[in-house]
């Protein structure tokens, strides 16, 4: 273990998004990977064992991970051992997740989760770093709630709202009224790859469980207000989503319509989004794309086999900005769902609760 820097574990480490956050954390300046957990399938076998035949990624498994030994998560104490933080990208059902990572919180090691288990408590931030970073501030309350002086457990969003939520967050000063969001989500959203998909070739699927009511309820907690013992929801936007499995690897779209209550011009617009520096650029974090928003002025952009990467994958693109008839204005985004809308996401975001002292 490295005593430079935070010794690390992935739990979920063999999945699709632990092998991303295997290959994000590689050489990482502030992290060190310590531990690997996963299932007992996975247990005693080495990550490349573990992983034989079905690493997911076009990348090589890192070389540094190959021998490490795999734990079985059931074995949480053991694992916990001598680590500054986890995170959690676990397959498992809501109800066992939120028992292991409350287990985890209550050990004193706090929790980056991927998973959905704990948003919707009132003194669980869910953060975007760019947008929502004071949340972070609701740690301290949880901590008092539980019990615990370093254990604690901050969530990453859902992959499918941070196509969008990024866009119309520098807009929300001009009342946004109304939204209307159709997301159409990569196949490794589902950790799967195409390959071994075929029902998914030359086909859509017009439904994925739970992602319409996390996808109209989330946004309002990133929005929301913190208050001193909860983040209390934003309650003055209406949103309807609807969420779409299309034949993508990487990259989720989303289509969004938007109502204003003080309509401003396009070319405003624009503007917002090209001059838009997050306040968290000051901290200098190693994840943190050199641009968040990035508009493309050409009609069939952004699209994801050209545009998911940009920033390395970290980075939000728009597009196809014009008026609407029912709406005022409608708008393509675009992210990397396992880069940005996952690992990406969630390693930015243990960056920023280390500047701000919570690691």
């Amino acid at each position: 273990m490295s005593e430079s820097k935070l010794n690390v574990g992935i739990i979920g480490a063999t999945g699709y998004v632990g092998q991303r956050f295997v290959t994000l954390l590689e050489n990482h300046p502030w992290f060190s990977v310590a531990k690997l957990a996963a299932s007992a399938n996975s247990a005693g076998k080495t990550y490349e064992e573990s992983v034989r035949n079905r690493f997911k990624l076009e990348l090589p498994i890192p070389e540094y991970v190959k021998n490490m030994p795999v734990y079985d998560i059931a074995e949480t104490a053991e694992f916990c051992d001598g680590l500054d933080f986890v995170f959690c990208a676990v397959n498992m059902r809501k109800g066992e997740i939120r028992v292991l990572e409350e287990k985890i919180a209550k050990l004193e090691v706090p929790v980056v989760s991927n998973n959905s288990a704990f948003r919707e408590r009132e003194d669980v931030p869910i953060i975007i770093p760019e947008i929502n970073p004071e949340h972070s501030k609701i740690i301290e309350v949880q901590r008092k709630n539980w019990g615990t002086k370093r254990g604690f457990i901050a969530a990453k969003p859902n992959c499918s709202i941070q196509s969008y939520v990024p866009a119309l967050t520098p807009l929300r000063s001009y009342g946004i009224d109304k939204i209307s969001v159709c997301t159409y989500q990569a196949i490794s959203g589902a950790g799967k790859v195409l390959a071994d998909t075929p029902e998914i070739l030359g086909n859509v699927v017009p439904f994925i469980g739970g992602e319409e009511e996390k996808s109209e309820s989330e946004p309002l907690k990133v929005w929301g207000t913190l208050t001193g013992e909860a983040i209390v929801s934003a309650k003055d936007i209406a949103i309807s989503a609807q969420c779409y499995r299309v034949p993508v690897q990487e990259g989720h779209t989303a289509a969004v319509s938007v109502t204003f209550n003080n309509k401003i011009t396009k070319g405003k617009i624009i503007n917002i989004w090209e001059s838009y520096v997050p306040e968290i650029y000051k901290y200098k974090l190693p994840s943190a794309p050199k641009k968040f928003l990035t508009y493309l002025d050409k009609d069939n952009r952004p699209q994801p086999l050209l545009d998911a990467n940009i920033g390395n994958g970290m980075g939000i693109s728009i597009g196809r900005l014009r008026e609407d008839n029912i709406f005022d204005y409608k708008f393509a985004c675009l992210s990397h769902n396992t880069i940005r809308g996952a690992a990406g996401g969630a390693v930015l975001t243990a960056e920023l609760l280390k500047v701000q002292g919570y690691l």
